[in-house]
């Protein structure tokens, strides 16, 4: 399957394709999809009906009569359909696991994957945001640190940095951890002042020991999802490219920026690499693509990458139906580069049709590189993860950090009425036939060769003491993770450290309603 992504036609709900019913009567929920009703029944309708048709576990969902979708409220119109997206998440059963396989540990009952959207994350993913530009993050659970700062975003021009410690909220000074399995009462406060809010008042306290106290208004900026680069210089002819790359934007907005960094790294002829992404949760698959590309020896140029699959009902491969994408043909979309019109049921679903090669057409850089590390936490998750299992059987990959999100499928957009689902609907494997990384990938472990390490927030992106970066420029130098006497990371002055695995969960809990996920963005090939 090939599209082109957001041209976004606010489509009139779609139930024309569902068998004609009577009108029922008045209080009463139909036994099947009707054309009448309000609008937010039609749309609770149609998020059924698509998902029957698209849903990647599909073969798992009940019936119309048994679901009952009009019977799901909520406070609003979006928080109704969420419901209803969240309980359809939950039929299909992971045999490994025993649970669904949207499973979300922090809050379950609710998708760990699928969701309703109303036009933000298109923006997000075009490169555009209208929000302060940096995220918090905890080092222990009395410490709370700057994460990330974007580039040109209102924190930048304030002045924040990574690493910097946020003593005082909007006057509140107890901002300790008390998350647990679940958003508390001071998370909560947390996250609502930086992700729900359009203005916050911090105090900040900085590594020589000064504070300083900003006020920030949430402000549109273009993203610059490579948020630094630089080359390090081991000795003995050992150089190590460090990237960090924050979120897969569209192509158009994330290529001139990956161009520049990897320019500089062939220019200074690396040969190893490091790609942090540690807080980059997906997006873009053809961005994905051309990062894999970049990296990828020019050898693997024409053998192939990944592969996608999606349910027997679009792919036609069962043997008492043929393929049905009846309702999808009601997806029109637009080709941004031929004008061409065209609807998702014209897709080309076939495992075939679906493979993708590397190559280094268009590619401007060719590099050999001895190792490739990548710096990953629980944040890291879909188009990230597609990116590593991509590498995986061709070069020698290493992960470092703790356990990734755990996101080995995608979705393409389903617009219904002023709103985006976002439901899985294929997943990939790489050349080797390996993917089902639904628990994450947990460096150290013999599919995920590397370090487990808890991330190191006190120190600023690209600093070479910093814990995460430290073990891949040791490892560069002496072929270990570990250099005897060196300290990768002090706890000295902090109390109550967090473990691994109440650092990763902290780290999900806090990215709130931060983007995870890979969206299908070709070209169209039909079928």
């Amino acid at each position: 399957m090939r599209k082109i992504f957001y041209l976004v036609i606010l489509l009139a709900v779609v139930v024309s394709s569902c068998k004609k019913s009577k009108t029922p009567d008045p209080g009463t929920t139909p036994i099947e999809p009707s054309k009448t009703g309000t609008t937010l029944d039609l749309i609770r309708d149609s998020i059924f009906l698509y998902a029957k048709e698209a849903y990647y576990w599909n073969d798992g969902l009940p019936d119309y009569a048994t679901f009952k979708p009009r019977t799901f409220t909520g406070t609003d119109d979006i928080s109704a359909i969420q419901k209803e997206v969240d309980a359809l998440s939950q039929y299909k059963i992971n045999p490994n696991t025993g649970k669904p396989y949207e499973y979300y540990p922090s809050s379950p009952g609710e998708a760990k994957y699928s969701f309703i959207d109303d036009g933000t994350v298109s923006a997000e993913l075009n490169g555009v945001n209208g929000d302060f530009g940096f995220a918090p993050i905890y080092a222990a659970t009395n410490d709370l640190r700057v994460r990330y700062v974007y580039p040109n975003s209102p924190a930048d021009r304030a002045g924040l940095k990574r690493g910097y410690q946020i003593t005082s909220i909007n006057g509140r000074t107890n901002l300790a951890y008390d998350g647990n399995g679940g958003p508390g009462t001071n998370l909560n406060f947390v996250i609502n002042a930086y992700a729900q809010s359009s203005t916050i008042n911090m105090v900040l306290k900085k590594p020589d020991a000064t504070s300083i106290t900003v006020t920030l208004n949430a402000d549109t900026y273009t993203t610059n999802p490579v948020i630094t680069h630089n080359v390090f210089d081991q000795g003995g002819g050992k150089k190590v490219g460090y990237l960090v790359f924050n979120s897969f934007t569209s192509l158009a907005n994330a290529k001139p920026k990956l161009n520049e960094a990897f320019n500089d790294f062939a220019g200074q002829n690396i040969t190893d690499l490091v790609v942090d992404l540690r807080y980059n949760g997906g997006g873009f698959v053809s961005t994905a693509e051309y990062l894999s590309n970049l990296i990828a020896p020019a050898a693997k140029s024409g053998s192939v990458m990944y592969s996608s699959y999606f349910n027997s009902n679009l792919t036609g491969l069962t043997t008492t139906a043929a393929r049905n994408a009846s309702i999808l043909k009601n997806q029109v979309r637009k080709d941004a580069t031929t004008g061409e019109i065209y609807n998702y049921s014209q897709f080309d679903y076939s495992v075939a049709g679906n493979a993708v090669d590397f190559s280094k057409t268009g590619v401007p850089v060719s590099l050999t590189l001895s190792h490739v590390f990548f710096i990953v936490t629980g944040s890291t998750a879909s188009a990230s993860e597609l990116t590593i299992n991509n590498l995986r059987p061709i070069m020698d990959v290493k992960l470092i950090g703790t356990t990734s999100y755990g996101k080995p499928v995608g979705f393409f957009d389903i617009d219904i009425n002023k709103y985006q689902m976002y439901i899985p609907e294929f997943e990939t494997k790489n050349s080797a036939n390996q993917g089902g990384y639904y628990a994450g990938m947990k460096p150290g472990t013999a599919d995920y060769p590397g370090v487990e390490h808890t991330d190191d927030v006190t120190k600023d992106f690209g600093d070479p003491t910093e814990a995460l970066l430290a073990y891949a420029l040791n490892y560069v130098k002496t072929g270990t993770f570990n250099v005897a006497g060196q300290v990768i990371q002090s706890t000295a002055g902090k109390t109550n450290i967090m473990s691994v695995d109440q650092s990763r969960e902290a780290g999900i809990e806090m990215d709130g309603n931060k983007f995870r996920g890979m969206v299908f963005n070709k070209s169209l090939k039909k079928k």
